[in-house]
């Protein structure tokens, strides 16, 4: 157990698997109150409120119910949160889709649920976090974007976009928020054996010994990254050993899609 974020409330979005879920755990371990958000809960030993009680923690943990496509919801989740623990110290806007659809196939409907989820939660759970740090003395918000943001894959068409526009949006508030003490940083996470992920690619007729044999010969440090990599770098921007860094891009990608 370390004490790095001991003292401080940590909400993650789509907290329940993959990236999310490892941010949540790893912030409970050093020490965080976390506050745990997905459109549900998970039962019995799964849980990762389960999880983190079991760990002996210092910090509490908590799971509130979240759709961040609904701007209320995004309202409800920060006020909560401030209401339970008197503040809110850090925000990862994790949740995130990535159904596959090309520029020329991928219908409105597609687009726009990619974008509710992607960039639109990210934007309002962003926008209540921000003015409830601006009031308690600042804050840091930690972007879990991708390396498609740059360009992206034949197939991830709307998810680039919305990854994109996530990067901006993390370069908007570290520049215009930087007086009130509120950060803003982005993690360029490069090809992760998540849940999803494996679960994808399962539905394609590739087993996860495949995948991570694909990722051996594909990433240049030789393997798929995890959830626990992504993790130590969200707990370091969370933390006071970054008080001073805003506005960065953080790549944790083996040397993936390097520019």
């Amino acid at each position: 157990m370390g004490e790095r974020l001991i003292g401080k409330t940590i909400v993650v979005t789509g907290a329940m698997k993959g990236i999310g879920r490892g941010i949540s755990l790893k912030c409970a371990a050093e020490g965080a109150n976390v506050v745990v958000a997905d459109l549900s809960e998970q039962e019995g030993d799964a849980s990762v409120i389960r999880q983190i009680e079991q760990m002996g923690t210092a910090g509490k943990s908590l799971f509130i119910q979240t759709d961040i496509t609904k701007t209320e919801d995004c309202r409800q989740l920060i006020q909560k949160t401030v209401e339970i623990f008197g503040r809110i110290d850090g925000l990862v806007n994790n949740a995130a889709i990535y159904p596959r659809g090309n520029l020329l196939n991928t219908s409105e409907e597609l687009f726009d649920t990619v974008f509710d989820v992607n960039i639109k939660g990210a934007f309002y759970c962003s926008q209540y976090a921000v003015a409830s740090m601006i009031e308690t003395g600042g804050g840091s918000i930690v972007h879990i974007g991708s390396t498609n943001a740059y360009m992206g894959q034949m197939d991830l068409a709307a998810y680039a976009c919305s990854k994109g526009a996530m990067l901006t949006l993390s370069k908007h508030i570290a520049h215009n928020y930087a007086a009130k003490q509120v950060r803003s940083n982005w993690i360029t996470v490069g090809w992760v054996a998540s849940d999803g992920e494996i679960e994808l690619h399962r539905k394609l007729g590739v087993s996860p010994e495949q995948l991570a044999a694909m990722g051996e010969a594909t990433v240049p440090n030789g393997r798929l990254q995890t959830a626990e990599d992504i993790a130590y770098g969200a707990v370091f921007l969370l933390s006071d050993e970054s008080a001073s860094v805003t506005g960065t891009e953080l790549a944790i990608t083996g040397g993936h899609r390097m520019r």
